[in-house]
This record gives C-alpha cells, sequence and structure tokens, in this order.
C-alpha cells in the first residue's frame, strides 16, 4: 500500500490550500486583542485569488487575522472542487466580520486587507445571503452590501 505524502505546509504546521483535497475549507481565529463576537448580521469581504497565488495570499490573511489586524475569523477554499465556485482559476478566502452595519469596522478590516496588497475592488457579502443561497453562479445580481 502506498504511503500518502502529507501537504506541504507554510511552516506554521498548517497545510497549504492549493494541496488539500480531503476539505473545503481552512480557517483561522483571532488569537489576540478584543472582538466582538460574530452576530446574526455578520458578513465577510470575498478575496478572489489566482489559484497561482491562494498558498501566498493565505498565508498573508491567516497571519493578520491570527494577530488580529483583521476581524474575528477568515477561510480560504481548499484544492476540493467546490460547486459554490464561480471560477475554477481562482479560489476564495472570506475574511469575516461580526455585523455588516458596523460600517466603521468593516472599511477598517477592508483598509488592512490593502495594506496587505488586496487592492483590487473586492465584494462584501451578508452571511444571511450566503444562508439563503444567494449566489452570483446561481444568477443573482447585486449581492454585495459593499463593493470596494
Amino acid at each position: 500500500m502506498a504511503k500518502r505524502s502529507k501537504p506541504e505546509s507554510h511552516g506554521d504546521g498548517e497545510p497549504k490550500p492549493s494541496q488539500v483535497t480531503e476539505a473545503y475549507w481552512l480557517s483561522a481565529e483571532r488569537k489576540a486583542g478584543e472582538y466582538p463576537a460574530h452576530t446574526e448580521r455578520g458578513g465577510k469581504w470575498l478575496l478572489f485569488v489566482p489559484v497561482s497565488q491562494i498558498d501566498e495570499v493565505w498565508a498573508k490573511v491567516k497571519d493578520a487575522t491570527e494577530k488580529g489586524l483583521l476581524g474575528g475569523s477568515s477561510k480560504v477554499a481548499t484544492a476540493k472542487p467546490n460547486p459554490n465556485a464561480t471560477n475554477h482559476d481562482s479560489k476564495v478566502i472570506c475574511v469575516y466580520t461580526y455585523d455588516w452595519t458596523d460600517e466603521e469596522d468593516v472599511r477598517r478590516v477592508r483598509a488592512v486587507l490593502r495594506e496587505l496588497g488586496i487592492v483590487a475592488n473586492i465584494p462584501y457579502k451578508a452571511d444571511n445571503d450566503t444562508l439563503a443561497g444567494n449566489y452570483a453562479n446561481r444568477g443573482q445580481k447585486r449581492i454585495s452590501k459593499y463593493y470596494e
């Protein structure tokens, strides 16, 4: 029986998203600083990243999340094919905030993402829209609460 090789990691023991095929997502949680608990009005910035850059961008977002620079958590799509994916040449990173109506916090998180090199406009989607099954690849338009 052939031995399965362990996915390569970022040096922190965590696997690279491009090499994970057993799960749809890898996640990161805030480890430093205070942040409000996620609410029913929570949401996320959606970073659509070319597959060739997903490991590098995720390493930055994961680090910033854990250091308390972003919201409460983040997650990244892995190499496992996802039926909700709109483009197979890119993967999504979700950067969560506790409440989409807290515009100051939502924009603060967006500013940090710019500092990390995410300068193109990106959408912000409320969790309620995700739970309702509202996805662009299913024909819904103008789902985003913010686009900046």
